[in-house]
């Protein structure tokens, strides 16, 4: 008898994405870049049921193809225990065949909000983890669900098609991060541990109404399915695909187009950024502005709205102040960008 339905699904998910990994690796190798014989792809794990899943998987998986399997797990140091906690699911990792495995340690900031600040120290640690590894790649547990309620999240920001993309199945510098599990719903990977007798480890922020994904996925998302039905989780995930698809057209295009609107110096013209649709003149101009030091996380579309009344709303009015201390101004018919 086979495995249980939903351990055969977390399987098969995370059996693609090892052999897309060993198909690149090859392909390097070919090309003459140095690298190991054998891959190593780790799993960032919390403890949680999706991540848990997600390392028993690459642990099976591995066992049958030429990549090594590792794990890293984040403590971030925001509850009582959590150094203990880290140390039980590197336990856990190793006892799955896991090797290397880490417990890092982070210290969290308070920029963008204590949600934003702990995804940013712990990026930060896993990509470090990465450089200290070797390793080709980072799995990461997010499901259907957590896309869903990303895309909600875009969609109460505002901040236009690319928010309204989600999470990228292949996304981090070279690829590095993957996630398998974006076409397959929470309770597929829950019962997934159940079957496989997985201890796994319930972050109590993960219930906590002080955070704004939390109120999302208790209230929110459970309002709208009474409200509109089932199928609500699938419908946004749907969404976020073919807005991806959209925004990465929209991208090349705007990269096409930023070329053709400067000058022989290399200057943004106003009439000819004015010629331009506006998606794609809103997303050169934000390339432009990233490209003099703001940071695109602190960069939001009121930002570009401004920058692009200087283009078509022109009435003489002053500069505009950006993240990371840049200034937009139209200067001689040229849009001038620099930080100050």
């Amino acid at each position: 008898m086979g495995p249980h339905p939903a351990v055969a699904a977390i399987r098969l998910a995370v059996r693609r994405v090892l052999h897309d990994v060993l198909t690149e690796h090859t392909a390097a190798l070919a090309a003459g870049h140095s690298a190991t014989e054998e891959p190593l792809v780790l799993v960032a794990c919390s403890g949680g049921a999706d991540s848990m899943a997600l390392a028993s998987a690459l642990a099976f998986e591995t066992r049958k193809l030429p990549v090594r399997a590792g794990g890293i797990t984040v403590d971030h140091g925001l509850q009582e225990g959590s150094d203990t906690r880290a140390a039980e699911v590197a336990a856990r990792m190793t006892a799955l065949g896991l090797t290397p495995v880490e417990a890092v340690s982070v210290t969290v900031g308070r920029e963008g909000g204590p949600e934003a600040a702990a995804r940013d120290a712990r990026y930060t640690a896993l990509d470090a983890a990465a450089e200290r590894h070797g390793a080709a790649a980072i799995l990461l547990g997010h499901t259907r669900d957590d896309q869903a309620e990303t895309v909600l999240l875009g969609l109460a920001r505002g901040s236009g098609i690319r928010s309204l993309s989600g999470m990228a199945a292949i996304s981090g510098a070279s690829g590095r991060y993957r996630r398998p599990f974006l076409q397959l719903d929470r309770q597929t990977v829950r019962k997934a541990c159940i079957a496989q007798e997985l201890a796994v480890w319930d972050d109590p922020h993960n219930s906590d109404p002080a955070y704004t994904r939390s109120r999302l996925r208790h209230e929110g998302l459970p309002a709208l399915e009474k409200a509109l039905g089932k199928g609500v989780v699938e419908a946004l995930a749907r969404t976020a695909q073919l807005s991806r698809d959209d925004a990465d057209a929209l991208d090349t295009w705007a990269a096409d187009a930023e070329t053709a609107v400067r000058d022989e110096a290399g200057a943004l013209e106003c009439d000819k950024l004015h010629g331009l649709p506006p998606a794609v003149r809103r997303r050169v101009l934000r390339r432009a502005v990233i490209a003099e030091g703001a940071p695109a996380g602190s960069l939001f579309a009121r930002h570009i709205e401004e920058v692009d009344r200087l283009i078509t709303g022109w009435r003489g009015q002053g500069a505009i102040n950006l993240p990371g201390r840049v200034e937009a101004r139209r200067q001689g018919g040229r849009l001038v960008i620099r930080q100050g």
